[in-house]
């Protein structure tokens, strides 16, 4: 038989923490640069931190196969956090089959994490695509329980702690977007800590104490400045980042603070081309402040811990 060829699929078992950047940019569309999104891998679980558009096309390059997602933890609900939900919660759903393997489907309810906000917005989206849901378990007889939803909201807190895996929430500061999270993911003896949106805060560095990594967010603000000088119509929209997000140097300065030995940036605002050239300008000024080691994300990095 003449069926694609499947991707190179990553082992079902991980001794040791392992973190994939499946999207590294913004609500703003950029060739190379996926909606956010983080998948954690830790012994036998998949943990999908964000689910932006384009989240399974990213997985499945990444060797994830979507079956494998039950857990999907939200930092807020801004579209390019979320749009990609409904395509890994069918997928997740849906057993895939090639000639030498069966990817059995999600046969459980999907695990849903995240702010107080998150039954609300994401219990409508579930609602939205009922029809489709339906015709999944009473045309194609998948799992009926998979296509439930458990939601687990906290604002601050263990919010999963089984198989020795632990992961914290706790706020950070994204408004108007309100609640927004950060999550601290320990698994045998190393830790991540993934910002989602946010201005500095000081729980940022609390958290991020003792982490072996540190994920967060950053915009350039001397490009954001250019951009507004040669755009002064658009003037409005291009500092608006300015009032929820964290600069470059800001965000060297929480890692400084935090003493993590690893700082790696995402939600490139301006996105810079991938080239050292381009993320050494991006990056300018934060050596000077942070002497550990800076890491500009890419799609499908990963980090092994």
């Amino acid at each position: 038989m003449l069926i694609q060829k499947q991707e190179k699929v990553l082992p079902d078992y991980h001794e040791h923490l392992k973190v994939i950047l499946l999207g590294t940019g913004t609500p703003r569309a950029f060739s190379g640069r996926a909606k956010s999104g983080v998948a954690v891998l830790a012994g036998s679980k998949v943990f999908l931190v964000d689910c932006g558009g384009g989240t399974v096309d990213q997985l499945i390059k990444a060797g994830v196969m979507p079956q494998r997602i039950e857990d999907v933890l939200f930092t807020h609900h801004h579209s390019d956090h979320n749009s990609g939900f409904f395509d890994v919660f069918i997928s997740s759903w849906r057993t895939h089959v090639i000639p030498d393997r069966v990817f059995e489907g999600r046969s459980v309810p999907m695990n849903v994490y995240g702010p107080t906000t998150t039954k609300d917005i994401i219990g409508k989206m579930r609602e939205s695509f009922d029809f489709d849901a339906n015709l999944r378990v009473n045309y194609n007889l998948s799992a009926d329980q998979g296509a439930n939803i458990n939601y687990f909201e906290c604002n601050e807190g263990i919010v999963y702690d089984a198989d020795g895996i632990k992961i914290t929430a706790f706020e950070v500061d994204h408004r108007p977007v309100y609640p927004a999270l950060a999550y601290k993911i320990e698994y045998n003896g190393k830790s991540v800590v993934i910002s989602g949106d946010t201005i500095p805060v000081a729980n940022m560095i609390k958290y991020s104490r003792g982490a072996d990594l540190l994920i967060h967010e950053s915009y350039n603000k001397a490009w954001l400045d250019a951009l507004i000088e040669q755009f002064p119509e658009q003037a409005q929209s291009l500092s608006n980042p300015a009032k929820y997000h964290t600069t470059t140097l800001q965000a060297a300065e929480i890692a400084r603070q935090a003493e993590v030995p690893h700082l790696v940036l995402t939600h490139h605002i301006p996105a810079p081309a991938e080239t050292e050239e381009a993320e050494a300008e991006y990056t300018q000024g934060m050596r000077d402040i942070y002497a550990n080691r800076i890491t500009m994300g890419r799609d499908l990095m990963v980090f092994e811990l």
